[in-house]
């Protein structure tokens, strides 16, 4: 799939679209004009504008800056607003994302500080960059700068300012949903704070809810991709309090708050979340900038590491992703809205890393961020895009969307003390609204939510629960009929000029082609180390378990097809029989899988007695059935019907159906045809 590419440069945004625009904010000395002049050769102007607030006034203002400060307040700020809405309009007119220098407030030592941020600023900028230089190095700044004229004032009151400042600023921006990120060089890596500030402003400019979504979508696709085997079956979990019950979020601004001279609040999320943006897509980006301004790259790691190691998975659900683990035909994928990098040193902890897929953000090099419509987006994805059947475990109101979507809902249920207080209002309305779902609840002890015949209670460890998770869905009768390629290789089959070795050659190729066409989607494949021509080790592909297969060539007619399955699988072992008691049960007992190939099965009469007699012997082998030609009748009536449809370990691999139904004779029997005996029946 082609990577997701940002919007092109220089598209012009529709009339009801807001351009991005983006404030450097930062008390005066701390290197806002500086910053802006390097942006410039960091972004280029092709797709950025410039714009420094003070210049914009004095070139707007007859008499410049002198007659500007020599207004009274009022009069100011109405010039203020105006420029600042040109800045927005100049923006959007030219397509472009603007970058803004701005000032937030002024504050004279011994004086009080005067705002002059304007309603009109807060309407215009979508996001806002606060550089955070310590106070003693704005102080020097300010001291050696002799090309601008600014207020003597001591390290101490320009601290206090900055915090004011800076405090305003994130209470301001999250009431009018402008997304803020604190800049301060101690957390920069090896990043210049102008590459740094450059970095964050490219991903304000590309991101919106639509390129999130798309986003999120690519990367599941490429998840799904890179499986071996395509999955049936897929569980899509939520993390935080669903497969563990800790809440890794807490967990880390816990771990923040408690760090010396630290001024995080260990409840900063439930406060974002609890605030005027809720649970919307814009609060999960604020946490990623949150998330982002506490901690380098090193740092946050570090941060990860000491929180999954808190973390231990319900024994349940370690036990049931382990099972999974086993199935080529079901996977697992943790959708979760919160830390990424956590769940995933959670799962290499509990050696479930290699199964188990983590999609997730918390930092702007994710590139993404998972809310409650892109949960119920991506298993719709999956359920109507990659036709998957699809369960959902959950346990708040972020997962009620995908609960909803689901083939299977169950709401994970844990401590009062700590569980969603509002999830039950949002179950009862999706109940009534007609979701079907079940309840598990961990610890067994606790207490159910809502009447359990509305929400009844499942047992995520019994049999019965395993299995109807880990049966067989997909559908077991594979047909290549409507490809043009089983056209092309049936056509000889058909033409009564073309038999013996010309015949058996087209029935080998058939043979050859569901086996790697069909047959290894059935089984799946492992992978396995060769030499590469070059001299060095590489990596190939055969069927999984191929040793351990064995081929059937039922006589006569599936001789030929069986040598071409056996030309795809060279290791699997091959024999030829007419009857079931011509296997030697030492060759049942040895093979993992069983493939049966006959050229032609009419009432299926002859497979069934083979898959009978094994099925008396080994209840669980996988048996997969291959032929050239099935009869349609075959696999809607009968004794061949009902063994297809009851027994979920048996597949049907066929090149195509005919509504032609005899007993072939002479010239007419495939077995005549393929061995020139024609004249002899």
């Amino acid at each position: 799939m082609a990577a997701l590419q940002p919007p092109a440069p220089g598209t012009q945004p529709t009339p009801d679209h807001k351009p991005t625009v983006v404030g450097l904010y930062g008390i005066p000395g701390c290197g806002k004009t500086t910053l802006l002049e390097d942006l410039k050769g960091e972004l280029g102007q092709d797709e950025f504008t410039f714009y420094d607030g003070s210049e914009k006034i004095s070139s707007a203002v007859p008499g410049g800056l002198t007659a500007f400060q020599a207004m009274e307040k009022p009069k100011q700020d109405e010039w203020r607003k105006l420029a600042v809405k040109s800045i927005g309009e100049d923006a959007k007119a030219h397509g472009k994302t603007g970058v803004v220098a701005g000032h937030f407030m002024f504050w004279r030592e011994g004086q009080g500080a005067e705002r002059v941020c304007t309603e009109s600023d807060l309407d215009t900028y979508t996001h806002i960059i606060f550089l955070e230089i310590p106070p003693g190095e704005i102080w020097e700044r300010r001291s050696r700068d002799t090309g601008k004229r600014r207020e003597r004032a001591s390290v101490s009151h320009l601290r206090g300012w900055q915090q004011k400042e800076k405090e305003a600023l994130r209470r301001i921006c999250r009431d009018n949903r402008i997304l803020f990120l604190v800049v301060a060089p101690q957390l920069l890596d090896k990043l210049s704070p102008p590459e740094r500030v450059a970095t964050a402003i490219r991903d304000f400019k590309r991101h919106s809810e639509n390129y999130n979504s798309r986003l999120v979508k690519v990367k599941l696709d490429e998840a799904i991709g890179s499986l071996l085997n395509r999955p049936e079956t897929m569980l899509v979990l939520d993390a935080d309090k669903t497969i563990a019950a800790e809440d890794t979020g807490k967990l880390f601004w816990k771990m923040i708050s408690d760090t010396p001279r630290s001024e995080a609040d260990a409840e900063i999320l439930a406060d974002l979340f609890g605030g005027p943006l809720g649970y919307s897509y814009a609060a999960f980006r604020q946490a990623t900038l949150l998330y982002e301004e506490t901690a380098d790259d090193w740092r946050f790691e570090g941060l990860c590491t000491h929180v999954a190691a808190q973390v231990t998975l319900h024994p349940e659900f370690l036990s049931l992703l382990q099972k999974v683990a086993e199935q080529k035909h079901v996977s697992a994928l943790l959708l979760t809205s919160g830390l990424r990098r956590v769940w995933e040193i959670v799962l290499e902890r509990n050696k479930l890393s290699k199964t188990v897929t983590v999609i997730g953000g918390g930092r702007i090099a994710d590139g993404m961020v998972v809310t409650g419509a892109v949960k119920g987006d991506l298993v719709s994805h999956m359920r109507n895009n990659c036709g998957m059947h699809v369960w959902a475990f959950g346990d708040s109101p972020i997962d009620m969307e995908m609960l909803k979507v689901a083939d299977q809902a169950i709401v994970v249920v844990g401590d009062e003390k700590t569980r969603s207080k509002s999830m039950e209002q949002g179950l009862t309305t999706a109940i009534s609204n007609g979701l079907s779902a079940r309840q598990v609840l961990l610890p067994g002890a606790v207490s159910p939510r809502l009447d359990t015949s509305k929400l009844p209670v499942v047992d995520l460890t019994t049999d019965d629960f395993l299995n109807s998770i880990i049966r067989r869905r997909s559908p077991r009768i594979l047909l290549a009929s409507d490809r043009t390629s089983a056209k092309l290789l049936m056509t000889p089959t058909r033409n009564a000029a073309i038999g013996g070795p010309a015949l058996r050659k087209a029935h080998r190729r058939i043979g050859w082609y569901l086996a790697t066409e069909f047959v290894t989607n059935v089984i799946g494949l492992e992978k396995y180390t060769l030499p590469h021509v070059l001299g060095r080790a590489t990596v190939g592909y055969r069927l999984d378990k191929e040793p351990q297969t064995l081929i059937i060539a039922l006589m006569r007619g599936g001789e030929p097809m069986a040598m071409g399955v056996s030309e795809a699988f060279p290791q699997a072992m091959v024999v030829h029989a007419k009857h079931p008691d011509e296997i030697k049960r030492e060759n049942l007992r040895k093979a993992h899988t069983l493939i049966i190939v006959d050229s032609v099965i009419n009432t299926g009469a002859s497979v069934v007695e083979f898959v009978e007699d094994i099925r008396k012997q080994y209840a669980q082998k996988s048996i997969i059935l291959v032929a050239n030609v099935v009869q349609d009748q075959s696999i809607l009536h009968g004794a061949f019907a009902q063994i297809l449809e009851q027994d979920n370990r048996v597949n049907l691999v066929a090149l195509r159906l005919s509504t032609t139904s005899f007993v072939g004779s002479g010239v007419t029997d495939t077995g005549n045809r393929l061995f020139n005996t024609t004249h002899l029946d």
